[in-house]
């Protein structure tokens, strides 16, 4: 069977970026995505497409067909009293490199890298850790079978989440506008923010979903589960 729309798909993969592994399934643990219902990168798919389990294939994606260029207006600074647990600044997220998981007044998820810490306000990057960068990717098709209806519940299976895959990964939201934003950090307590993420989630291996991530790179599935 032929990897094509609607069919239950299982791939190894490995992602590199720059030189170095980004992310990878695990042995034995591959991810598994119903082809063809917008869960990877379309660039992603169009690679495999047509292929047969034990098939490799190998490709590069540019910015603009992976987690897009990088967005100058994602970078924002936020008050930096908005991250105030029970009264006190929550100094053990509020380091450069600390990936703070927000969303805004719709409840729309994101993750935000702390760029700098200064006396009065927090400078955070919405940009996807993947934008701007070329994607290497190494594919091979383990398995194409038909979907069940267990698997439309189930929505996706990922082989090797770095996190549990809420919401996918790789999504591309547009949006301009700002939003004073009433939302949790994993804290307790609402703040306010802008919505400038632009790619809610992390590298993964080419999905095109949201992702509320915990970790540099996840499974790359866009599974809600």
């Amino acid at each position: 069977m032929k990897v094509a729309s609607n069919k239950m798909v299982a791939v190894d993969y490995k992602l590199t970026v720059d030189g170095a592994i980004a992310d990878q399934s695990r042995p034995g643990q591959p991810l598994e995505f119903i082809f063809g219902t917008g869960m990877l990168l379309p660039k992603f798919e169009a690679a495999i497409e047509g292929k047969e389990p034990g098939e490799k294939v190998a490709f590069t994606l540019e910015p603009k067909d992976g987690y897009g260029e990088l967005i100058p207006e994602a970078v924002v600074d936020l008050p930096k009293n908005i991250f105030m647990v029970d009264g006190k600044l929550a100094e053990d997220i509020l380091f450069v490199g600390s990936q703070i998981p927000m969303a805004d007044a719709q409840g729309n998820r994101m993750m935000g890298i702390v760029k700098e810490v200064g006396a009065e306000s927090v400078k955070m990057d919405f940009n996807h850790p993947m934008a701007g960068k070329t994607l290497h990717f190494e594919v091979e098709v383990v398995s194409v079978r038909d979907v069940t209806p267990e698997d439309l519940q189930g929505h996706c299976s990922c082989g090797s989440c770095g996190d549990g895959c809420e919401g996918g990964c790789g999504g591309h939201h547009d949006h301009d506008g700002e939003c004073g934003c009433d939302h949790h950090h994993g804290h307790g307590e609402a703040c306010d923010c802008h919505e400038h993420d632009g790619h809610n989630e992390e590298c993964g291996c080419g999905c095109n979903d949201r992702h509320d991530h915990d970790e540099a790179c996840g499974c790359g599935c866009g599974c809600d589960h």
